[in-house]
């Protein structure tokens, strides 16, 4: 057997309907077009897809793509005033934040520290972020800031 000796199946092939051909064809006259109208039209018809104005099928479907989500860094957050729990002159980092259950370890790209509380102690923080808030209230009681 050779390839170009390979041919299809008998009665697998169909020659092409040639429309437009007379009488004895069968679709002669208007060439299953039917009369008149948009379809009927050499070049006629709509743009694949179009509904006659109805919302397309296309546009109706929900939309995907590109979110940022997947790639957005997400901060442990804690507050000022969740700090108040330890002691003076304690070095507080994630690792502690951690240890006490302030922040969740699925969070822990890093850590920043917002200014929402009051904060009394002086403490030393040590994170990768901080509001300007924070910075504030933990200068203000003595403490330091570092970001890391």
């Amino acid at each position: 057997m050779r390839i170009n000796t390979i041919a299809p199946a008998e009665g697998a092939k169909r020659a092409t309907k040639r429309v437009g051909r007379g009488i004895g064809s069968g679709t002669g006259k208007t060439s299953t077009k039917g009369h008149k109208g948009q379809w009927a039209r050499s070049g006629g018809g709509v743009r694949p897809g179009f509904e006659g104005g109805q919302m397309p099928l296309t546009r109706r479907q929900p939309k995907r793509g590109f979110n940022n989500a997947r790639f957005a860094k997400n901060y442990a957050t804690v507050n000022v005033g969740d700090l108040e729990i330890f002691e003076n002159d304690t070095v507080v980092t994630i690792e502690l934040l951690l240890e006490t259950g302030l922040v969740g370890k699925e969070q822990a790209y890093g850590l920043k520290v917002l200014g929402k509380g009051e904060l009394t102690k002086k403490l030393t923080v040590k994170a990768d972020k901080f509001s300007q808030t924070a910075k504030d209230k933990i200068a203000n009681v003595g403490g330091t800031v570092e970001e890391i």
